[in-house]
């Protein structure tokens, strides 16, 4: 019988987390439950680094970015004598079970937990929307409002000067950010994993938009190609002259949107009424606008690149 959980934020911060944190908190106080708060993810479990949580402990923080908790990667994770130690940790509370809250790495780290007997519920949270299973993950929505912002204001001087901006924006592996800010700000060209790079196509479509307005919008997914050898033959081989931006860790930042709160709440909510209904080795997924439970390994193993490619077919068309 669970009468005492955990709560850790793991991996890269993401607007969302402090608001899934109090959810998963006040939801288990309600319930009867203590609370434990872990800080800086699994090496906060590894060196013994947790506090009991109350109510007041995550009061104020639904609309703060990043996480209170702290957050940290711990490679040596992988070791079981590792995590033999961090078990032995949660021992020492009477810990019975623990919400882990992050991405992918979250996700492994998770449920290697579980296989050593710990029930354990993880919650999506990071803005590259890349976890397999779910439609969204907590802060995809804030990070895309935060590109959408910045591509706006990057359009007003590009007009002004007759330029093109190519804006590289962050998603690791998974274009979403990439192709949805594309979508929302109705840029000429997407660069992403999912869409492949071509040269000579991308110099054709802004030599095209040339004939017909003062200013052209390249959105770029990180580690897809050199920004600054691209604004170069943009503007070597166009009739813009090319600026480039990179955004950054800018996009981790910042209050999170409405979508992320009301999405971390109940996410939060329901991880702490599935770990009390049975689930030792699940995630929260979105699925057709429903939260639910699936297992851990079943979201590991998705092909989280359809969704992406689906919504690249919808730019093609409105471009």
């Amino acid at each position: 019988m669970i009468k005492k959980i955990a709560v850790l934020t793991s991996g890269g911060d993401a607007p969302g987390m402090n608001a899934a944190i109090r959810a998963v908190t006040r939801a288990a106080l309600q319930m009867g439950l203590e609370v434990y708060g872990i800080h800086d993810g699994y090496l906060g479990m590894y060196e013994d680094n947790i506090e009991k949580l109350h109510p007041r402990s995550v009061s104020e923080k639904m609309g703060h970015g990043g996480t209170f908790l702290g957050t940290a990667r711990l490679k040596q994770f992988t070791d079981i004598e590792v995590r033999k130690v961090a078990l032995a940790n949660l021992k020492k509370y009477g810990i019975d079970a623990l919400v882990a809250i992050g991405g992918d790495g979250t996700y492994r780290g998770a449920l290697a937990l579980s296989e050593m007997g710990l029930p354990v519920v993880c919650i999506p949270c990071t803005i590259d929307n890349d976890i397999g299973g779910t439609e969204f993950t907590i802060g995809f929505d804030t990070a895309l409002n935060t590109v959408i912002d910045a591509v706006d204001k990057l359009r007003d001087t590009s007009n002004s000067h007759r330029r093109c901006s190519i804006i590289e924006v962050m998603g690791r592996n998974c274009g979403d950010i990439a192709v949805w800010s594309s979508i929302a700000t109705g840029a000429e060209v997407c660069i992403c994993k999912e869409t492949g790079y071509n040269l000579n196509e991308v110099l054709k479509t802004i030599r095209k938009a040339a004939k017909v307005k003062r200013h052209a919008i390249i959105i770029l997914a990180e580690n897809m190609v050199p920004i600054d050898e691209l604004a170069k033959q943009v503007s070597e081989n166009t009739p813009f002259d090319a600026r480039a931006t990179v955004l950054g860790h800018v996009q981790r930042g910042g209050a999170p949107s409405a979508r992320d709160r009301v999405l971390a709440s109940e996410m939060g909510v329901k991880a702490v009424h599935a770990l009390l209904n049975g689930s030792t080795h699940h995630c929260m997924c979105v699925r057709k606008g429903e939260v639910v439970p699936i297992p851990i390994e079943d979201a590991l193993a998705v092909d989280d690149s359809i969704q992406t490619i689906e919504k690249y077919e919808v730019f093609k068309l409105v471009q």
